[in-house]
């Protein structure tokens, strides 16, 4: 599976966005994978609903991630809740081979991952899923994970029922990428420092 170099611009929701540069700001401090519990981003409360928590267990090769909390709304998607149970058996085996990649290469390149794809809802309108990894550790390799789940139809509406399991077409990628460019998150309005500025 290809994975595209890119920034973190490529990533197109606000609210994922936000949680991408609280990350950002973690990691450029020592160019290390920050601690999990350093991790607390503004309005995380209102992205509980789609963000899931997995732990990674690396004794086992492939390494294997237990889903620790299941956003409501990837519940709904998948037609049940998954806390408690490895991701990979989740997911189930017909969408493994295009999910476990993704995250593998999170663990493997211990950077954000983003992807982008699209699924068919049971009605047959195109929903893209945008999907962001980003990876936290205790020193040394990645302990944990956390994914921001989003779903979008150009239509507007779209059912989320059974999203990834309800249909016979499996979800077709647009776009594959780990972001390992411009790792650090400047804030909005502020001066770099040794800037000369002139008033007149």
């Amino acid at each position: 599976m290809e994975f595209q170099s890119a920034n973190p611009s490529v990533v197109k929701s606000i609210k994922q966005r936000d949680l991408l540069n609280t990350w950002l700001r973690l990691y450029a401090r020592e160019r290390a994978l920050p601690r999990i519990e350093e991790y607390q981003p503004e309005r995380l409360a209102d992205e509980l609903p789609d963000l899931v928590f997995y732990t990674v267990d690396t004794a086992q090769l492939p390494a294997r991630l237990t889903i620790q909390s299941d956003g409501t709304r990837m519940s709904n998607a998948y037609g049940h809740t998954g806390k408690g149970k490895y991701l990979d058996e989740y997911v189930g085996a017909r969408l493994a081979p295009i999910v476990m990649p993704v995250y593998h290469e999170c663990l493997k390149r211990g950077l954000p991952v983003y992807t982008i794809s699209n699924i068919d809802d049971i009605y047959g309108r195109i929903v893209a899923y945008e999907r962001l990894l980003l990876p936290f550790s205790d020193g040394g390799s990645v302990t944990h994970v956390i994914a921001s789940l989003k779903t979008i139809s150009e239509d507007g509406g779209f059912e989320i029922r059974n999203l990834m399991r309800g249909n016979d077409t499996l979800p077709t990628p647009k776009l594959r990428s780990v972001i390992d460019r411009n790792l650090f998150h400047r804030a909005p309005g502020r001066i770099p420092a040794g800037d000369v500025i002139e008033f007149s």
